[in-house]
């Protein structure tokens, strides 16, 4: 009996948190799809010669794009780059991609935070250049009515370059002694890398892809202060170093208190609630994070 033959998928920023974790998981649906995970290396998504030629060569049935510029600091360094790999390189794979569906890794930094729960038909106001390239990134793919958008909040886990992931970020604060001080008021709803992995893989099985917005993160709401005591206590870590802090006091540049989503149109198509990152963390206890 001849083996069925597989469909190929792109997942583009294959170096960074959520491109690294797709494509190790991708091993596991390799009955249904021969992966091709491209690295900045692999592939400059600045060169739109290569994408093109790359495409002609693999022809891909789905491209899951997480490539990007997501640091609100590089973005405000090099906003022309920012620009650049964020919307420019976006408009273009869409459409070399032509009717081949684009899914586009989104952010919750598209909303200002005044309101929280943020459903996905929500008004969009970003509050950062970051957030302003990816509500223009959206737009870009959401023109072509087969693609959709996944809107994230902050994601951890382990990354090949060991400071993508929140966690990493925060470990390294930790493992420097020095005593920190996390907002009480600043509210997110984080989700494992691995989770959001296994759940876009879930959706790239179903018979009929999903298209247009969807909000995928952890299903609890927690402020930077909680979040921080959470890592703490999986650590086994002294949280005597963490102190609380209030974003009344904030001098620096705008924040957003309050990115929480809900997440009903992608539990409606899962049949099921998307576990928040304290539950996630006691259901894998030996996961690395």
């Amino acid at each position: 009996m001849n083996k069925p033959e597989t469909k190929s998928l792109w997942i583009t920023g294959a170096g960074g948190l959520i491109g690294s974790h797709l494509a190790r998981q991708g091993a596991w649906h390799s009955s249904k799809w021969t992966t091709h995970a491209w690295a900045r290396a692999d592939l400059d998504l600045t060169d739109h010669h290569a994408i093109r030629a790359a495409f002609k060569r693999t022809l891909p049935s789905l491209i899951i794009h997480c490539a990007a510029i997501s640091k609100s600091a590089a973005c405000d360094a090099n906003p022309t780059l920012a620009r650049q790999v964020n919307v420019e390189s976006t408009r273009i794979l869409c459409d070399i991609a032509g009717e081949t569906p684009v899914w586009f890794l989104s952010t919750d930094l598209v909303f200002d935070g005044k309101a929280g729960a943020y459903a996905e038909t929500a008004h969009v106001n970003p509050l950062t250049l970051y957030g302003r390239t990816k509500v223009d990134g959206e737009r870009q793919v959401l023109a072509h009515p087969q693609n959709a958008v996944f809107r994230l909040s902050l994601n951890g886990g382990c990354s090949p370059t060991g400071d993508r992931g929140f966690n990493e970020e925060f470990r390294r604060s930790v493992e420097s002694g020095t005593a920190m001080s996390l907002f009480v008021d600043e509210f997110r709803c984080p989700a494992a890398a691995a989770m959001t992995a296994n759940v876009l893989w879930k959706l790239a099985n179903l018979r009929d892809l999903p298209r247009g917005i969807f909000h995928l993160c952890g299903g609890e709401r927690l402020s930077r202060f909680q979040i921080g005591k959470l890592l703490l206590q999986r650590w086994g870590k002294d949280d005597s170093i963490l102190q609380s802090g209030s974003l009344r006091d904030y001098q620096g540049p705008p924040r957003s208190p309050d990115t929480s989503m809900t997440c009903g149109r992608l539990e409606a198509l899962l049949g099921g609630s998307l576990p928040g990152l304290r539950a996630w963390l006691e259901e894998n206890p030996a996961a690395p994070f």
